[in-house]
């Protein structure tokens, strides 16, 4: 299995301002940033399933495996047992929102089998705290949970092809030895090889990937966890999370220093963030906010804000919110709306060019004057 990254999905793709580092924070061995976007040796694999479980856009995925394909098979099965031995890659491609979704559509106890895995390790305390999480949002709105087992025993039904060479080194040192000349043909092809392997993969933003990035998309993942949610009883009473103990989504607010710019609606890549045909208002989804930061990377005035607690009434009860209103008339000179804050009714645009006009007729009686 290959990693591939889809460009366009990526909020740094996005803005050169965003701040989400969320996929090297997990793989740093493994995924670095270059001209502002992730980057991998062409060779990564499986050794970076935990950027797909934790990017908030979807933006990685593994060849041969589909995380959406393999939620709906589980569930079809008889097996209550997620692990890298048997049916999944790495655990770590499962986020939050899919262990949520699994426990909330399952009968029985989903166990996830740790057994593989180092309890020393970076990638052991990272599922452990997406399952530590999952838990306890399953906690507040069902008694449904996810277990762990680290000493399950299993023997997974696997197939290995003896025969297969896949230690580069290996081939490199039989290439340099074999003298040959159809050895060096056939070992030259495995260097070349080894050698394309460890070259990093460079992204780039073409037109292509400009005009998919404006498209607004609501991840897979997303979608099954607000399906499964319909699924579940309502809680007598709802509880009030601290914004710190959830990871994958967010309520907002915005402060009176807004000037209604509307790069925040215009770059969310959800469409949790919109407005209206005249651009008068900022209303807000909830439950179609990533928490990729991205709306908050890019104001300027620092105007929009994460609350302090999140409402579970939410995930149940979802609306739109109203953000932010604005007084937007429409300019006396250009005819444009804009959003009116006093004063002449002339927008900020017409403003300056007036300003510049009145610069260059004081410039030219000056210089009249002087003749």
């Amino acid at each position: 299995m290959k990693l591939h990254f889809e460009v366009s999905s990526c909020v740094r793709a996005a803005s050169k301002f965003s701040t989400c580092t969320k996929c090297v924070d997990v793989c740093p061995d493994s995924i670095q940033l270059l001209d502002n976007l992730p980057t991998f040796q062409n060779a990564t694999g499986v050794e970076a399933a935990a950027a797909i479980g934790i990017c908030p856009t979807e933006s990685f995925s593994l060849s041969d495996f589909s995380v959406t394909e393999f939620f709906f098979t589980f569930l079809e099965s008889k097996i209550r047992l997620i692990s890298p031995k048997i049916n999944v890659p790495c655990i770590s491609v499962l986020s939050v929102e899919h262990l949520v979704s699994l426990a909330l559509n399952s009968e029985e106890i989903i166990t996830l089998d740790l057994s593989a895995y180092d309890v020393e390790s970076e990638l052991f305390r990272h599922i452990k705290n997406q399952v530590e999480e999952s838990n306890f949002i399953l906690s507040n709105i069902s008694s449904k949970k996810i277990e762990t087992n680290s000493d399950i025993d299993i023997v997974a039904n696997e197939v290995e092809d003896q025969n297969e060479v896949n230690d580069n080194e290996t081939s490199r040192r039989s290439f340099l030895g074999n003298a040959s000349l159809k050895g060096i043909v056939k070992h030259k092809m495995s260097f070349d090889e080894a050698v394309e392997a460890e070259e990093l993969k460079a992204f780039k933003l073409d037109a292509i990937t400009v005009a998919k990035i404006k498209t607004k998309n609501i991840p897979d993942k997303r979608k099954i966890l607000l399906t499964s949610l319909k699924r579940v009883d309502k809680p007598e009473i709802y509880e009030l999370l601290a914004q710190e103990d959830v990871t994958f989504v967010s309520q907002k607010y915005i402060d009176d220093s807004c000037n209604n710019c509307q790069i925040c609606y215009r770059i969310c890549p959800s469409g949790a963030l919109t407005s209206n045909n005249k651009f008068e208002v900022i209303n807000f989804d909830s439950m179609l906010c990533l928490k990729c930061h991205l709306c908050h990377d890019v104001c300027d005035p620092n105007s929009i804000h994460i609350q302090k607690g999140f409402e579970l009434k939410e995930f149940f009860e979802p609306k739109q919110r109203l953000l932010a209103k604005f007084d937007v008339k429409r300019c006396n000179e250009c005819g444009n709306n804009f959003t009116y804050t006093g004063g002449e009714q002339i927008c900020s645009r017409c403003l300056i060019e007036e300003e510049e006009a009145m610069t260059l007729y004081n410039n030219a009686n000056k210089m009249r004057g002087e003749g």
